[in-house]
C-alpha cells in the first residue's frame, strides 16, 4: 500500500497519463467503459463502489481496492458500511482476503486522516 493517499493518486495519475498516451483505442475504451459503469444510474455512486470494493478485494488488487476506498469514502460510505462489505467479501474470497483487509483498513485510516 502507499504510505499517504497523495502518493496513491499521483503515482495512479501519471501512469495511466503514459498508458492512454499509447493511443491504443482497446485501453481508451476499456477506462472508459470503467468510468461509465461506476456513475450514478439505477444504483447510485456509492453502492457501486462499494461492489467494486467487494469484486477488486476478492480478486487481490490492491490498488483497485485504495481506488474504490477512496471514491466510496469520498461518496460518504461510513467506516462501518465499508468494514461490513470487506466482511462480504473476506467471507466470499476466503481467508486469503485477510491480508487485504488488512491493507484496506490502514489505506481507510489514511483517508480518515488525512
Amino acid at each position: 500500500m502507499p504510505t499517504n493517499v497523495k502518493e496513491f493518486n499521483e503515482y495512479r495519475a501519471k501512469m495511466n497519463e503514459k498508458i492512454l498516451a499509447s493511443d491504443n483505442k482497446v485501453i481508451k475504451r476499456i477506462y472508459n467503459l470503467d468510468t461509465n459503469t461506476f456513475k450514478a444510474g439505477h444504483l447510485p455512486e456509492k453502492t457501486k463502489e462499494l461492489l467494486g470494493l467487494v469484486a477488486s478485494a476478492v480478486l487481490r488488487c490492491d490498488d483497485c481496492i485504495a481506488y474504490h476506498l477512496e471514491t466510496a469514502y469520498k461518496n460518504g460510505v461510513t467506516k462501518e458500511e465499508m468494514m461490513e462489505t470487506m466482511s462480504i467479501a473476506t467471507l466470499v474470497g476466503g481467508t486469503i482476503v485477510i491480508p487485504h483487509l488488512r491493507r484496506a483498513v490502514e489505506f481507510w485510516e489514511l483517508l480518515e486522516n488525512e
